[in-house]
């Protein structure tokens, strides 16, 4: 879709692409800016013609009973994301083999995230798919370092590990994908907490890329979350691929030393919010046997996560998403005072975040047992 805007925009681009704005940016030492400023403007390019292909195509997210939204929206947003962090990493970085291990998985997401989008396909089969992906970060050495060296079968065990932890982290993102703004605001979030982390334990790399998540989801923000609704939505697309990056970034990262339980919960705060609902949710699910089977469990949509609950205590839509960034964003607080804290210290870290989650945890039980309006 041409119109008044997409001179300027291609300009900006084109502007950002070219290689004396990559050195001044080095030698003001601000990379991470630009990286983040060169995502932001391609996102925000790529998102208006997502949308037109979208509507074209017919690829529309149709309002319903279990969703939120109340006229046909396009997807394919997810595709704008996608494309402006590869647009950064494919300019601007040496691919490590970690980072071609997450950039194959996260593809692989995204192609089956938008053949969903577009054919909805069987949960079961979107599984198989991310199944696919999580294997070949692994196969790449996209690997967590979790179990000691001293536990017989350390290897296979942290292999499952990650296993468990990227498809966790990608479907958790996916699960919060259900109001504007929400998805692409808590990968900005957790994009923001990884980078300052990675900056406080000299993994420059990691800082960098995690500036470009930021600035991918940032140049979507503007259509997806503004007053009166979403003109586009990232889809299954877009939110699995912020997931399965958030913890590809996590588990490329040595985010402590000698201290095996900071380096454990340093992504577990930063990425806490869909960390608490996946769990809190699957809890509560089985708890009211709702579902019975994983095949259930993986085909069981309902408005029962955290932004649903939030919105029948009262709040709005905005309000609640607001709510959760801030909770969001408290957590991820407590990730960046873990660095060089004491044992105690680190201990009252970890007990005020989960005071928090308590909270949110009463609220969410309220919200299921109030009478929607």
């Amino acid at each position: 879709m041409i119109d008044r805007w997409t001179l300027p925009r291609v300009a900006l681009v084109a502007a950002l692409l070219l290689t004396p704005v990559w050195g001044w940016s080095h030698a003001a030492r601000l990379p991470w800016l630009y990286l983040a400023a060169l995502a932001c403007a391609v996102a925000f390019f790529a998102t208006p013609l997502a949308r037109a292909f979208a509507l074209w195509w017919g690829v529309l997210d149709l309002p319903g009973e279990r969703k939120v939204h109340a006229v046909a929206t396009p997807l394919l947003g997810g595709a704008a994301v996608y494309g402006a962090f590869a647009v950064t990493v494919l300019a601007n970085f040496d691919f490590s083999l970690q980072l071609k291990g997450v950039a194959v998985g996260g593809t692989i997401v995204v192609a089956i995230g938008i053949v969903d989008d577009m054919t909805d396909l069987p949960a079961a089969l979107k599984l198989f798919a991310q199944v696919g992906a999580a294997g070949a970060a692994i196969a790449y050495g996209v690997i967590l370092n979790t179990v000691p060296t001293w536990i017989p079968g350390f290897l296979w065990l942290n292999v499952i590990l990650t296993m468990l932890w990227l498809l966790t982290v990608t479907n958790a993102i996916q699960f919060l994908d259900g109001m504007d703004g929400l998805a692409a605001g808590l990968g900005v979030i957790a994009g923001i907490f990884f980078s300052i982390v990675s900056l406080q334990t000299g993994q420059r790399y990691l800082m960098f890329l995690s500036a470009a998540l930021v600035g991918a989801c940032l140049g979507f923000l503007p259509y997806n979350f503004r007053p009166g609704g979403g003109q586009i939505f990232l889809g299954d697309a877009g939110a699995s691929f912020i997931g399965f990056t958030l913890a590809g970034l996590a588990a490329m990262g040595t985010w402590a030393n000698d201290t095996p339980v900071i380096s454990l919960f340093t992504p577990m705060l930063i990425l806490g919010v869909p960390l608490f609902d996946i769990a809190f949710v699957g809890v509560v699910r089985i708890v009211t046997g709702r579902v019975h089977t994983l095949h259930e469990w993986l085909a069981y949509t309902g408005k029962d996560h955290i932004h649903h609950r939030f919105e029948a205590l009262g709040l709005t839509k905005t309000q609640s998403v607001l709510l959760i960034y801030f909770i969001a964003g408290t957590l991820g607080l407590g990730a960046i005072l873990l660095k060089g804290a004491t044992p105690r210290e680190a201990v009252l870290v970890l007990f005020q975040a989960a005071c928090v989650l308590a909270i949110v945890a009463v609220l969410e039980g309220v919200g299921r047992v109030r009478p929607r309006r």
